[in-house]
């Protein structure tokens, strides 16, 4: 049962056998819809992109590519909300859409899908029958049969490769005990009555999780056929970065010879230093490639024939929105080069050519993610799609890529892209029939003037059947990272079109500070993250009172993550609204330093070094000014932002007699993930702006 608790004040108010992991068996044209079609349509009020309707959408996921083209292969996740859970499967696609098949049993869920060399054989993360942990099986896709488990790792399996006779994975091991004795330490942590744990160093934890300084991330392998584990990395002295690791944290050169991964430069835990380390499989020593960056040097990436180690790189330590560049290392000559240092975009995932003379990557560019082709001599890089937004690319041949497509009228689909011209070919049916019967409103990228005369580009949403005749009401959000653009997706926590379905005007300014504007653009709020922004978001509010269709009596505002810490900072301003919605929010910098990520401590070092800044941009410093009605939102497992933020602003708001509620689900972390409690946020944040500004048009 989702626990929910609501603190008020001053207002009372049927399973597939195992043959679904046989391609030959699964059935074909299947669609992926848990919606029946029925003769009947919807009424116009069942026709909206409710908060029901998001979670009946299901969600695809990033594509594989078989090396020889044939195969394409997705995760596709839907949710059970009588079961508040997910299950995902593995589809498989063919390249010219016409048919989509689950290749995997329904309920057992997996994951990381990635094809062996010769493309016969698919390998998955699963966890079924008696697993404790996740572990690797093969399925055949030339045949009949069913998957079979490859590894028996205690710890689990995750970051998942093959390359030539070995599958590589990722384990999280007790650096000094075999795998019996691991076995024996998860079973008798399980049962063990003592809660406590112990650091003696940073990190302590990451979003949702606690870290075990006892423990690495570490590479291992094992031969396809079977057989025992081989530790890669552990003998090497070096383990990967200990706040999170995934298959992005190393690569194996197709020969099997090398090793290129990530880890800890230095000693120093609290600012981690992330640098590329290379060396020989079976080796014992790794040498550091990047000593000299104190920034994060990552991604690493082999070309086709091995000769070149591509990474990303990034220059300004404890500047996580510094603008990441694309390094190709020569394995011949050792030299380093540069590719994009005149480019202010920042690298996204990327993926090799099968030629090795260019690399694919999706680019964070002006509010929308373009996929965008770089010539591996020159760097010159070369926009291959414009409108809506685009996952990490697969490479099908010299021509044609695979990834999802997305906007904000649609989530997710898997769409073949012809490197040449852009062009894009929709290779699945999901959600079809669900999205015929819904109506949304439209939207449009306007740009205002804010902060020092900049120009400010902005997302506005309008309801369904929207009549700039009439007056409607606001409802500006304010988005969180503070360098995370919004750009053209589908968002299904924040759904700019589901608040719209309810009657308001929507829009989510990319003020300063969003990343896809450039360096400087992305880098004006440091270490001020008060005055520009602020100024942004006063100039778009000013942007909608001027507008003849804005009911300038009913406007709201609301935001998430450093989103509610400007709302948090707008609270504490003159402003016009009438309520306010502010989730996990940065509400006392000061207190802050206990997150997972303690901000400015890196760059601009603690509050102990500057504390005058912290006055002027810490929202509790100007409390005195709070008079807003606020719905105030936590989750205990936020790590990011821990509880104590929500409390204290609640409890700050109380004392001085302002309409307040605090909602806190004891069972979320940074954000609200089970489809019951998001069912229940959707409808609580519809309640009480409802309660302040009246939706629907007048």
């Amino acid at each position: 049962m989702n626990k929910i608790h609501l603190i008020t004040a001053l207002c009372l108010f049927p399973l597939l056998s195992n043959a679904a992991d046989d391609p030959s068996k699964a059935a074909t044209n299947a669609t992926a819809s848990n919606v029946q079609a029925t003769n009947s349509e919807p009424s116009p009020s069942d026709r909206l992109l409710s908060v029901e309707r998001l979670w009946q959408l299901e969600r695809v996921g990033s594509p594989v590519v078989s090396p020889n083209g044939k195969y394409i292969i997705a995760p596709v996740t839907r949710f059970d909300v009588k079961e508040d859970k997910g299950y995902t499967r593995l589809w498989l696609f063919d390249r010219d859409g016409n048919k989509q098949r689950p290749i995997t049993a329904e309920g057992l869920g997996a994951s990381e899908p990635v094809f062996s060399p010769d493309s016969s054989t698919l390998a998955f993360v699963s966890k079924r029958d008696k697993d404790d942990a996740g572990q690797i099986y093969l399925l055949p896709m030339t045949g009949p049969g069913e998957a079979q488990r490859l590894t028996e790792v205690p710890t689990g399996v995750y970051g998942i490769k093959w390359v030539g006779k070995h599958l590589y994975f990722i384990a999280n091991v007790w650096p000094q005990k075999n795998w019996d004795e691991m076995a024996e330490q998860i079973k008798a942590d399980k049962d063990k009555k003592l809660s406590a744990r112990q650091w003696n160093a940073l990190p302590y934890s990451q979003f949702d999780h606690w870290i075990d300084e006892d423990r690495q991330a570490h590479v291992f392998r094992i031969a396809a056929s079977g057989g025992a584990v081989e530790a890669i990395t552990q003998p090497l002295g070096r383990e990967l970065p200990r706040s999170s690791q995934s298959s992005g944290d190393y690569d194996i050169d197709a020969n099997e010879q090398y090793i290129a991964f990530t880890s800890n430069g230095w000693d120093n835990q609290v600012d981690p230093n992330i640098d590329l380390f290379l060396a020989r499989i079976g080796g014992n020593k790794a040498e550091n490639l990047t000593p000299d960056n104190k920034a994060p040097d990552d991604s690493p990436s082999f070309s086709p024939d091995g000769d070149t180690l591509a990474f990303s790189r990034q220059h300004i330590q404890g500047f996580y929105a510094d603008t990441a560049r694309l390094m190709l290392y020569d394995m011949d000559s050792k030299k380093l080069k540069s590719l994009t240092d005149g480019w202010d975009r920042s690298l996204g995932s990327f993926v090799w050519s099968q030629d090795g003379k260019s690399l694919f990557s999706n680019i964070d560019d002006a509010a929308t993610q373009r996929l965008y082709q770089i010539d591996a001599k020159t760097g010159k890089p070369r926009a291959i799609t414009k409108a809506t937004s685009f996952g990490a690319p697969a490479v099908a041949d010299k021509n044609t890529l695979v990834a999802t497509n997305e906007s904000f009228l649609y989530p997710p689909r898997l769409v073949t892209v012809d490197v040449k011209n852009g062009k894009t070919t929709r290779l699945d049916t999901f959600n079809d029939e669900l999205l015929r019967q819904t109506d949304l409103g439209h939207y449009e990228s306007v740009t205002y003037k804010g902060a020092d005369g900049k120009d400010i580009q902005m997302w506005v949403h309008y309801p369904p059947g929207f009549d700039k005749s009439k007056k409607y009401p606001l409802f500006l959000l304010i988005h969180g990272g503070p360098h995370n653009a919004i750009g053209d997706s589908f968002s299904y926590r924040w759904n700019a079109q589901t608040f719209s379905s309810w009657g308001y005007v929507t829009a989510w300014p990319n003020f300063h500070g969003s990343s896809g504007f450039g360096q400087e653009f992305a880098d004006a709020i440091n270490p001020d993250w008060r005055t520009k922004p602020l100024a942004d978001i006063q100039a778009a509010t000013k942007y909608f009172e001027a507008q003849p269709w804005i009911d300038t009596e009913r406007m709201v505002a609301g935001g998430a993550s450093y989103g509610g810490y400007l709302t948090s900072v707008l609270l504490g301003t003159e402003h016009p609204f009438k309520a306010l919605l502010i989730h996990a929010a940065v509400y006392n910098m000061y207190s802050q330093m206990a997150a997972d990520f303690a901000v400015h401590s890196t760059r601009f070092g603690g509050f102990w070094e500057n504390p005058e800044i912290y006055k002027t941009i810490s929202p509790h410093y100007h409390a005195d000014k709070f008079k807003t009605p606020t719905l105030v939102i936590h989750g205990q497992l936020d790590y990011r932002v821990p509880v104590g933020q929500g409390f204290e602003l609640f409890r700050t708001l109380q004392t001085k007699g302002i309409e307040s509620r605090m909602i806190y689900f004891p069972d979320e972390n940074h954000w609200i993930l089970k489809p019951n409690n998001s069912i229940y946020w959707y409808n609580e944040v519809k309640d009480w702006m409802t309660r302040f500004a009246e939706p629907g048009a007048r």
